[in-house]
């Protein structure tokens, strides 16, 4: 008999979240985005680089630097390509698709900019799937810029701009409540 295995299939629902982001619609059916399933070391590298970044990029990555290692499992979903796909459509802030490639990309920020606004809405369309099926599975997630950013800033993963989603499978969501799961560690200590 087996006792409370549930947790014995998050690595294969990790992987078929994924795939429900790589399934996602594409404009233009340019497949930009790159998925990653955090092993291990991986997780604490990022959740460190968190800490790492909270000084510059605010305190909150402290805490969710603490929500990742509590994590049963964390996807990574971003974009690899991140420059126009030349539709001229204008929402970038540039006139043609043309001119933002003259843009010079940044350098010392998490993510790399500017960002095509098409993908950019290819990748929240990915992100949406991804926590859709997480949540038909009955997962506890939440979409993280800040796991995302360290991810990208420490070069972790190949992409220029990078959500991460923190999966847990518990009696109560880690990832809601957070000031009273602080305040209770707090106490504990």
């Amino acid at each position: 008999m087996r006792v409370n295995c549930e947790k014995d299939g998050i690595e294969q629902m990790a992987l078929e979240i994924l795939a429900a982001a790589r399934t996602a619609p594409k404009a233009k059916g340019f497949d930009n985005i790159v998925t990653y399933l955090l092993e291990g070391d991986e997780i604490e590298t990022v959740a460190a680089a968190m800490e790492n970044l909270a000084e510059k990029l605010g305190a909150f990555l402290i805490r969710d630097a603490e929500n990742l290692r509590n994590s049963d499992a964390v996807v990574m979903i971003g974009l690899k390509e991140s420059r126009p796909i030349g539709l001229n459509c204008g929402t970038c802030g540039f006139e043609t698709c043309a001119d933002f490639k003259k843009h010079e990309q940044t350098k010392d920020t998490p993510f790399v900019g500017p960002i095509c606004s098409v993908k950019s809405v290819d990748l929240g369309i990915a992100l949406g799937s991804a926590a859709a099926k997480a949540k038909d599975m009955c997962l506890d997630n939440r979409i993280m810029y800040s796991a995302g950013a360290a991810a990208c800033k420490i070069g972790l993963i190949d992409a220029e701009c990078a959500y991460a989603i923190p999966l847990s499978m518990s009696g109560k969501s880690i990832y809601f409540d957070r000031a009273e799961m602080a305040a209770a560690k707090q106490m504990k200590k």
